[in-house]
């Protein structure tokens, strides 16, 4: 693991990262001997979870709304003038809505599009000419089960469907117009996950952690293999 925040341990950004999947994603990043930057609105929350992974040492933060671009411009901003490089970006930032199409408000819609949709664009604009430069890196992007089958009344699955779609636009784009650069795209589906998404807390759910292993097992690949999809549920998860 790093010492300072000079040396050369490879740096990972997390969005989504206060708390649930990305706050486990950092734990075990750090854990495996990456740098973190950490961003969400919470700016307490990721505080809290910056010293807990050794400071600055390790972990940078900055407060980000997913669906400013000029907070992720800051957020990858954070990355290179902290730690002087960046290596992989973990489109993580997300939220929920109940089913029906006549139950959220309509501003409640809205806010979950532009963090679920709009979000993951904006992450993408903002580091892939970074990592592009560099002609190396990795996308994470956080999909979801729901996001490959339909669900009565979901506008939440739908945009996991976009974003599905958004992950496998951006391997095709990269393969077309960076034909030399090894950079990677996965998408990482969970089925039912036991996180602070949930207003009543599901019963035989994955942990984060497990969603976080995932993740680290798609970045710890050889740089000549690309993992596309990872799709993991519990076990007692009937669809």
């Amino acid at each position: 693991m790093a010492s300072d925040r000079t040396g050369d341990a490879p740096v990972l950004l997390i969005t989504g990262a206060s708390t649930g999947i990305g706050a486990a994603t950092a734990r075990q990043a750090v854990e495996a001997g990456w740098r973190v930057v950490l961003g969400a609105r919470s700016e307490d929350r990721l505080r809290e979870l910056a010293t807990e992974l050794g400071g600055e040492a390790h972990a940078l933060l900055r407060r980000c709304d997913v669906a400013r671009f000029e907070d992720l411009e800051g957020l990858v901003a954070t990355a290179l003038e902290g730690f002087g490089r960046l290596d992989a970006v973990f489109a993580n930032a997300g939220m929920g809505a109940g089913r029906g199409f006549l139950g959220e408000s309509v501003e409640h819609w809205r806010e979950m599009v532009e963090t679920n949709v709009l979000g993951v664009a904006l992450t993408i604009r903002a580091a892939l000419p970074h990592l592009r430069d560099s002609r190396a890196g990795h996308f994470v992007i956080t999909g979801s089960v729901a996001g490959r089958r339909p669900l009565p009344g979901s506008l939440y699955s739908a945009t996991k469907f976009a974003v599905g779609a958004m992950a496998e636009s951006l391997r095709q784009e990269i393969r077309n117009d960076m034909p030399e650069a090894d950079l990677r795209v996965t998408l990482v589906s969970p089925g039912m996950v036991d996180t602070p998404f949930f207003d009543n807390r599901p019963d035989n759910a994955l942990e984060s952690a497990d969603v976080a292993r995932a993740v680290l097992f798609a970045l710890s690949q050889p740089p000549h293999v690309d993992v596309n999809e990872i799709l993991v549920r519990p076990v007692r998860q009937s669809s």
